[in-house]
């Protein structure tokens, strides 16, 4: 029960203290509706040309309105309503969080005043242009900068805070480039060399709308220009000069050929050496950078003949040579401030005896001659009337021979010839005029002495037209020869077809064709048959009635030990028995006896005596070519009469064709050889005269029994 009363009691109380708050609100609400605004902020453009009304206080008539807070004096009311004055900058008025609140104050006789607050959007217009600023930047790069690498950040502003887009332009650049569209940092797109660009001319475009014709919007740019200076570094050793530039890469070379001087043996000259193709000098290779330079010999000076001046580079004797020869000296060039530059060259110095003399002409003034219609190539004549080349010659007397083999010759002051280093004179174009003249000079390339003579040349009228040099036949001539040639070979098989075809009518034997001709066509026999003798015969030889040739078989006599030659001089051809000659065939083509088959036959008749007579005989040898009626171009046949019943003996001279190896039953004993031919000595010189009536007789007899057996 008296958790209940409880429970009551603060129920009444609160009930009671609601009414309470009732009864305040009831009076506060009526001072709080004296005035009201729209609680949406209001947005308005900047730069409005017009005053432009930001918002309408909603209040009784009694009220009075005042502004209370009015940020730089942007706004004013008129009546209850709240106005932008025109020309608002968004740029210039203050902002919280890009707002502007506008506070009015409502106030009524015997009422609390009320305030009003009204938050206004300025809208930023794009109405600045961006600014750069410098009008001019000059930057700096090394030449040989890295590709990619920057150079300079060069950037605008906006106050209209607006994303900006930038451009490069430079009519002639290659060099450097722009990162990107929205970031002005300036990159190196190509090595920049100082000697081919030494500065480079920029334009930088800044807009603050990226595509005026699309978007529409007003758009304002900016243009600053900018140089960039290159700048020379240290790159390059030093050059020698005089040298020839060429490129290998990015990089850039100078090669010098050296140097070159001469000095007499055993002669010290005073003062720097003459150098050629000028004193030695070497620069920096930098173009814009003159380091200083030292010289040194480093490899070549043995003997210490030598010295250079190590700022100059002047080469001076230190002492007279004493060997003849050339002298390489090897010269280091170098930066005093960074010896890791250098170069290096080569003076090559001739060491030469002295000349005493200088070349010489055989004369002081020559003259030749060349036909008007000669060409190119053509040699000056040395007279009119033949056709000798005019050639001139210089003797050098510091040699025995008065030759210089480092003499050349040269043509001066004129364009019509040439002239070889053996002094021959040639034509160089054709001549239109009668006549013309000109020098010639004989140096000493080792001395650089010479000497002059003058050449008169003439132009005399051309009696025929001269071949140049070099001229051959033509291809048309070629061709034609070749057909000439075909028709000839064509001809030649023709002709030995027909010759083969009459052979084969007239039923000849090819074997024994061949036989017959292999000892005038150098042919082998085959092998597996019997070998054949040849027996020359002499168809030029006319004999008589009584002369006939009786013959034995026998090798060629060999040379007597004691010292007595052979019966015929010379070589002779091998005896052949008649038994087996008379067998032979005789063959029409060579005029040879071919014997096919040996067969024996009756012995030779006895010989008969002989002496020497008055047919030349020596010896017991008697040639049948006395007897006369020998024919033109016949061969000899010479006779031997021998006692020992060995009839007459027949030798041919020469007898180189067709001889072959005879056989072992053909080959007599030497000393029966030498026995018989002293036999027939002395009974040549018994018989006499009566030899030849005996001799006469059985070549008589012999010459019957041929005929007969022939018949």
């Amino acid at each position: 029960m008296e958790l209940y009363n409880v429970k009551g009691k603060q129920k009444t109380a609160n009930i009671l203290l609601g009414c309470l708050v009732l009864f305040l609100l009831s009076v506060l609400c009526p001072s709080e509706k004296l005035c009201t605004v729209s609680p949406d902020p209001v947005s308005i453009k900047e730069n409005s040309t017009v005053d432009v009304l930001v918002a309408r206080i909603t209040c009784s008539d009694d009220v009075q309105l005042t502004v209370t807070e009015n940020p730089a004096e942007a706004f004013y009311l008129r009546g209850t309503d709240l106005i932008a004055k025109r020309g608002l900058d968004f740029e210039s008025l203050p902002r919280v969080d890009d707002a502007l609140w506008v506070r009015v104050r409502c106030n009524r006789t015997g009422s609390r005043s009320v305030n009003v607050s009204v938050e206004v959007f300025i809208e930023n217009v794009n109405d600045n242009p961006p600014n750069f600023a410098q009008s001019h930047y000059v930057l700096q790069v090394n030449e040989l900068t890295p590709v990619n690498t920057s150079v300079g950040r060069i950037e605008a502003t906006d106050i209209d805070s607006e994303p900006l887009y930038y451009r490069l332009e430079s009519a002639t650049n290659r060099y450097l480039r722009l990162e990107n569209a929205n970031t002005p940092n300036i990159l190196v797109q190509n090595i920049i060399d100082y000697d081919s660009v030494q500065k480079i001319s920029l334009v930088l475009h800044v807009q603050d709308t990226y595509n005026v014709s699309e978007s529409g919007e007003p758009s304002f740019t900016a243009v600053v220009t900018i140089t960039v200076n290159v700048k020379d570094i240290d790159n390059r050793p030093p050059w020698f000069q005089p040298c020839v530039r060429t490129n290998l890469g990015i990089a850039k070379l100078c090669v010098s050929s050296g140097y070159r001087a001469k000095v007499n043996l055993t002669e010290k000259e005073d003062g720097a050496l003459s150098l050629e193709p000028g004193p030695l000098y070497a620069k920096d290779g930098d173009r814009n950078r003159s380091e200083m330079i030292n010289y040194r010999i480093i490899r070549g000076n043995e003997g210490s003949i030598f010295q250079i001046d190590e700022e100059t580079g002047n080469i001076s004797m230190a002492k007279a040579a004493d060997i003849a020869g050339p002298i390489t000296l090897t010269v280091l060039a170098s930066q005093v401030t960074n010896r890791d530059q250098f170069a290096v060259t080569q003076v090559t110095i001739e060491v030469l005896r002295k000349s005493r003399n200088p070349p010489r002409f055989e004369k002081e003034r020559y003259e030749g001659y060349i036909y008007s219609n000669s060409v190119p190539e053509t040699m000056i004549l040395r007279d009119r009337t033949s056709n000798r080349p005019f050639r001139v010659r210089a003797r050098d007397e510091d040699f025995a021979t008065g030759v210089n083999p480092d003499m050349r010759y040269e043509v001066q002051y004129s364009s019509y010839v040439n002239v070889t280093n053996e002094g021959f004179v040639l034509l160089k174009r054709i001549v239109k005029t009668e006549s013309f003249a000109l020098q010639i000079r004989a140096m000493d390339l080792s001395t650089g002495e010479f000497g002059t003579a003058a050449l008169s040349v003439l132009v005399i009228p051309a009696v025929a037209v001269p071949l140049p040099s070099g001229a051959g036949y033509r291809a048309g001539d070629m061709a034609l020869l070749g057909l000439i040639m075909a028709a000839i070979l064509v001809l030649c098989f023709i002709v030995i077809g027909f010759l083969i075809s009459r052979l084969k009518k007239g039923g000849a034997n090819l074997d024994k064709i061949t036989e017959c001709l292999a000892p005038c066509l150098k042919m082998t026999r085959p092998q597996g048959r019997p070998k054949d003798t040849l027996q020359y015969t002499n168809d030029g030889y006319q004999g008589t009635e009584g002369d006939a040739l009786r013959c034995r078989p026998r090798r060629p006599e060999p040379v007597d030990k004691r010292g007595r030659g052979a019966t015929v001089p010379g070589d002779r051809g091998r005896a052949i028995p008649l038994e087996r000659r008379r067998s032979d065939r005789h063959c029409g083509f060579c005029g040879l006896y071919a014997n096919h088959n040996a067969k024996p036959g009756p012995a030779c008749s006895p010989a008969m005596g002989g002496g020497r007579g008055e047919g030349g005989d020596k010896d017991g040898v008697r040639s049948i070519l006395a007897k006369g009626g020998r024919k033109e171009g016949g061969k000899s046949v010479w006779f031997k009469e021998n006692e020992d019943a060995s009839g007459i003996e027949v030798e041919i001279i020469p007898d180189t064709l067709g001889q072959e190896e005879e056989t072992e039953e053909e080959v007599l004993d030497m000393e029966e050889v030498e026995e018989g031919d002293r036999s027939m000595s002395s009974q040549t010189e018994i018989d006499g005269g009566h030899g030849d009536q005996e001799s006469r007789g059985e070549s008589d007899s012999a010459a019957k029994e041929e005929k007969e057996k022939e018949g």
